[in-house]
């Protein structure tokens, strides 16, 4: 337990506990009150805990939940599948899929022509690969085609999709899910940032990201989802209203192959065309 982020860790749990209103769980509104959210009591209450070790939690003076602790609050603040395993990373300072210690440094950001070969070989679908930073660090073809209309290789610089999305006040206008992609981008730099939190890169680009005040307030609620599987819809400049399934790979420890499946569903309607022909 020494690895706790106790910053992180305990932010998470102020956060959530802001969020939550007294309907959601099942308590009276009652008076109006001078803090958003429930009252430390109140989730303590329901987690089984006492209120002094909920405030120790809150404020960093502990660093050994237990698993049984963990559970109980999670349900307490109502989290999610992504957002439970999220909180466990934090708490116990590695992922629970992997195990072992979280990793620091320096992101390794070269492309291997294997996996680059693997891009390749996906023609017609629109794929890329995405660093620990949302940085893109490889696409193929089909992906620049699909992409290059959107504005999102319009940079002098790396491609990052956060600074796209955030930044680029076209996204807004072509992206017809705006909101869910900008969770899956923040939900993607917080999930990198519980494992890789030592790295000066990723700290640059999410400070970097705090000018914009849409990524601010997703930053600071601490809310997770599912950004490793998804589906948009896009009104694209050139192919019109397009649905795009988003299912992530990850050959590597910081790198991950994503595929943009764009009108699956589609295609096998008479009359209907694959989007890359």
């Amino acid at each position: 337990m020494d690895w706790v982020d106790r910053s992180e860790f305990a932010e998470f749990l102020i956060a959530r506990r802001a969020q939550l209103q007294p309907e959601e769980v099942g308590l009276p509104s009652g008076r109006r009150r001078r803090t958003p959210g429930l009252r430390r009591e109140e989730v303590a209450a329901l987690a089984g805990v006492s209120v002094d070790y909920l405030a120790r939690l809150e404020q960093g003076r502990d660093s050994n939940p237990s698993t049984a602790v963990l559970a109980a609050l999670a349900d307490a603040l109502r989290l999610n599948e992504v957002e439970r395993h999220h909180f466990s990373k934090l708490a116990l300072g590695l992922d629970p899929q992997v195990g072992g210690c979280p990793a620091d440094g320096r992101a390794f950001e070269r492309v291997s022509d294997t996996v680059q070969a693997v891009l390749d070989a996906l023609h017609p679908t629109p794929a890329f690969v995405l660093g620990r930073r949302l940085n893109v660090l490889a696409w193929n073809a089909a992906w620049r085609d699909f992409a290059e209309p959107l504005e999102v290789l319009d940079t002098e610089g790396e491609v990052n999709l956060g600074h796209y999305l955030f930044g680029n006040p076209v996204a807004t206008k072509w992206w017809t899910d705006w909101p869910i992609a900008a969770d899956l981008m923040t939900s993607s730099l917080r999930a990198a940032r519980s494992q890789w939190a030592e790295d000066p890169q990723l700290a640059a680009t999410i400070q970097a990201l705090q000018r914009f005040p849409e990524f601010t307030r997703r930053w600071r609620e601490h809310r997770m989802t599912d950004y490793r599987s998804a589906t948009v819809h896009l009104n694209h400049p050139i192919r019109g209203e397009v649905e795009v399934e988003i299912e992530t790979l990850s050959p590597a420890v910081d790198q991950s192959v994503v595929v943009w499946l764009v009108d699956r569903r589609q295609v096998h309607t008479p009359g209907l065309r694959l989007v890359n022909e």
